[in-house]
């Protein structure tokens, strides 16, 4: 059934005493969109539409873009594996703040350089592991072969950047769905403000791969297409915030730079403050936790009030006020590693803007392979590109997955548990096995009851054989 036809459905079944039989047979006879105009849109009847689903597919969009649809807790969806597929045979996206212009020769010159090191790095990779992990007589030659063209790509796919075109497949509720396209709306990038644009199409016409003719006819979601404004206050409030913070705020330097800082925050009005400045910043959570911590209540009031101006009744607050985890983990890592943890639902995840201002991350496998030359000429390239495109916004689709960046993640201890566990084992790409480990190191130091209990796999046992 379209997911609006299924929630109507489920709806009334929940209304009423009839079996969902007969509840079907009224949806038949009956128009699901007055009834959620009604009892959704208008009278904030919102777990209405968790009853429906839609499946969504994005195809040839950037890893930018990826990533800015895959930002929302209640989601569920993969997207195009860098270990299993060549990245470079599906061309570039140019971004559309630079399209047709003088940028854009520049832009896909530097796209050029750095799919064919890519390319070059991948084979000089492969060999290398080839040379290194003789095939065992019980393993086949193609099984072989395909695990350590997987290990390699594993190496290689730093040199993917985030306007390499990816696809992802997604299945929401459309409640979510709305949420996602009201946020999606108002996004820095116009290329993820045209794709919102397009689902709102997608929305209001049949689906383009209908299962049988009885689906082909009906339009996904028609009402929804209708009401997904743009979520302005949550653009405006942010806003607000990077104002303040810009007037008001200053941080001490960074210090050394550290792959993993766990953080129990003791009082919560702070911790919503630190989190409401995170993403404007490019500072330390702890760092920016401890200043506010001395902080009068009025400085913070004027913080928090700033995120709540404006706020419509029935919107929720920013996810920055989810507060209350017992655990927080703040990460630099590699975007690579990153678009693997940011799979993870069960935690709230705040993310600072990209920036290459943390440098890169380079993978031991290129400085024993002897492709530390190559890989640096590569990056380097692209940055002085990035420089000169005139855009800050295109200039973000030429950042490499070498580009380290922060992002927080708040847990409970049973997901921190998991994903000591399962992100450290052999199988899983070297980067994020580093990140797994060390929150479970750094849970042994915090809370050592609690980190005693967790299973992780040190990054220094491996099994290139394995995947």
């Amino acid at each position: 059934m379209p997911p609006e036809k299924s929630a109507y459905a489920l709806a009334r079944y929940s209304r009423s005493p009839d079996s969902i039989a007969k509840s079907l047979e009224w949806v038949r006879s009956h128009d699901e969109r007055a009834f959620l105009e009604s009892y959704y849109f208008q009278y904030g009847h919102a777990s209405i539409a968790d009853l429906g689903h839609a499946i969504f597919c994005f195809e040839g969009i950037s890893e930018l873009a990826a990533i800015e649809i895959e930002d929302e807790p209640l989601w569920d969806g993969q997207a195009k594996s860098s270990r299993y597929q060549d990245f470079s045979r599906a061309g570039v996206v140019v971004p559309s703040e630079i399209a047709g212009t003088d940028a854009a020769g520049l832009y896909n010159a530097a796209a050029r350089g750095l799919i064919d090191a890519y390319l070059d790095i991948h084979q000089k990779v492969l060999d290398h592991l080839i040379e290194c992990n003789a095939r065992p007589e019980a393993m086949k030659p193609e099984p072989y072969r395909r695990t350590m063209a997987a290990r390699a790509f594993d190496v290689a796919r730093y040199l993917l950047f985030l306007g390499i075109p990816t696809n992802i497949g997604q299945v929401t509720s459309i409640r979510t769905l709305e949420k996602q396209m009201r946020r999606l709306a108002v996004s820095p990038y116009r290329e993820v403000r045209e794709i919102r644009e397009e689902m709102a199409e997608a929305c209001a016409a049949p689906p383009a791969c209908a299962w049988d003719q009885a689906t082909a006819q009906e339009p996904l979601a028609p009402t929804l297409a209708r009401h997904a404004d743009p979520d302005v206050y949550s653009e405006q409030a942010r806003l607000r915030v990077a104002a303040w913070a810009a007037q008001n705020f200053s941080c001490p330097p960074m210090p050394a730079e550290t792959s993993v800082d766990l953080v129990r925050p003791s009082d919560t009005v702070d911790e919503i403050v630190a989190t409401l400045l995170y993403p404007v910043t490019h500072r330390p959570f702890r760092a920016i936790y401890e200043q506010v911590s001395g902080w009068s209540a009025a400085r913070k009031r004027e913080v928090m009030d700033g995120a709540l101006a404006g706020r419509p009744g029935r919107d929720e607050l920013l996810r920055e006020f989810r507060s209350g985890y017992a655990f927080v983990f703040d990460i630099v890592t590699d975007i690579g590693a990153y678009r693997d943890l940011h799979r993870h639902r069960r935690c709230q995840q705040v993310r600072q803007e990209f920036t290459d201002k943390l440098g890169v991350e380079i993978p031991a496998t290129i400085r024993e392979a002897g492709l530390e030359r190559v890989y640096h000429q590569a990056l380097e390239k692209a940055r002085q590109a990035r420089e000169s495109l005139g855009s800050p916004r295109a200039a973000e689709y030429l950042l490499p997955f070498a580009t380290r960046m922060r992002f927080l993640y708040k847990m409970d201890f049973a997901e921190a548990e998991y994903i000591a566990r399962v992100r450290s084992g052999v199988k899983g790409h070297f980067a994020y096995r580093e990140v797994a480990w060390r929150m479970r190191e750094k849970m042994l130091e915090v809370a050592p009851e609690l980190g005693r209990l967790m299973e992780a796999t040190p990054p220094w046992i491996e099994d290139a054989l394995k995947r």
